[in-house]
């Protein structure tokens, strides 16, 4: 009687999914209601890694490591608040003039989509003739929060958070590479230090150039696209710079959501409406030079996503933290990836990840 024994795992398999499956839906649980904690400690975990060559070159001129942190973290700050309080007032005044400049913007464009409107109308009319004479429903109109409270919640609980991720740069600028020492000390055995001391620094090492490089592109892109919204006689030209080096950071969506955004204001401010579309063309025009060219040039093949991967991090990071988590989804995928070329075993993960 040996045909027993071969069924015997099949309960076995069964439970391992089934707390696979848990694990998953507890970390996504976890992820969703712990973002208030989580958003500001993964910023600060990102901004380390860009801002550690800076601490170093600190450290290397014989300044104190907490004096450098401190240096670098009060300089991050004071650039933030300076750009916000430059464009907070023209922000304010798009914002205040944004119901008619949407109205002027569509009266502007009804020539061209007139066709679109009759069809649109004809529909309605097929659709209301259809209904009979069913009684008309009673429509409620109601008003959600504002953009601002959707982007970022309430300034107080901002504040909040840019106030602990600020904290907690610091003290992680100012430890250096003690979490990692002290990671490695705790290894049993010589040959397992070694490796894990040239995963760490290697690891380190890719992250910080590839955030680096791509910070440096977008504020590049912004100022290229500042200097032609200048040239174009756009009005407030370095804010729209400043969008763009700010949506890059989310693809597919930002570039989409920057052409609306510059059509609509180019809608506005020039009489003529070819003169008006030639501001948009003129962004995707640098945006698709910076996307196809400028990027995978400095990047390299290495250091490329695949675009589902892209896309999927995108939407993911979205669903669990919203407009934040759109903007750090791709820095944390290519942060996770270059984790996985590190390590044999996740080896195919990130060969999985990659645009090769």
């Amino acid at each position: 009687m040996t045909g027993k024994p071969d069924s015997a795992p099949a309960p076995t398999r069964g439970r391992s999914t089934g707390i696979t499956v848990l694990a998953v839906l507890a970390v996504f649980y976890t992820l969703y209601f712990a973002r208030g904690f989580l958003l500001p400690v993964t910023f600060a975990l990102l901004l380390n890694f860009l801002l550690n060559p800076a601490v170093r070159a600190l450290v290397r001129v014989r300044v104190p490591s907490s004096l450098a942190a401190g240096l670098v973290v009060l300089t991050l700050v004071g650039l933030s608040g300076l750009g916000v309080y430059e464009l907070a007032g023209p922000v304010q005044r798009m914002a205040e003039d944004a119901p008619v400049t949407v109205a002027t913007a569509q009266r502007k464009l009804r020539s061209v989509i007139k066709p679109i409107a009759q069809m649109t109308a004809q529909v309605e009319s097929v659709t209301t003739a259809s209904a009979g004479s069913a009684s008309k429903p009673v429509e409620a109109v109601v008003r959600g929060p504002s953009v601002a409270s959707q982007l970022f919640g309430s300034t107080q609980r901002f504040l909040a958070g840019a106030l602990e991720a600020a904290i907690l740069l610091f003290f992680l600028l100012a430890a250096g590479d003690l979490f990692v020492d002290k990671l490695i000390k705790a290894l049993p055995y010589v040959r397992d230090k070694r490796k894990a001391s040239e995963i760490a620094r290697a690891t380190e090492t890719s992250i910080s150039i590839y955030l680096l490089t791509a910070a440096a592109v977008n504020l590049v892109e912004g100022a290229v696209v500042a200097g032609a919204m200048y040239l174009l006689g756009m009005p407030h030209a370095v804010l729209w710079g400043a969008l763009v080096a700010l949506l890059e950071f989310i693809p597919y969506l930002g570039p989409l959501v920057m052409v609306v955004i510059l059509g609509v204001a180019a809608l506005t401010t020039f009489p003529d409406v070819g003169r008006a579309l030639l501001v948009p063309a003129t962004f995707l025009v640098i945006n698709t030079v910076q996307a196809n060219l400028v990027s995978p040039l400095l990047l390299g093949r290495r250091l490329a996503l695949h675009p589902v991967a892209v896309f999927v991090s995108l939407a993911f990071w979205f669903w669990i933290w919203g407009v934040p988590g759109a903007f750090i989804a791709v820095p944390l995928l290519a942060t996770f990836k270059i984790f996985c070329d590190h390590i044999d075993a996740l080896a195919g993960v990130g060969e999985f990840l990659s645009a090769r």
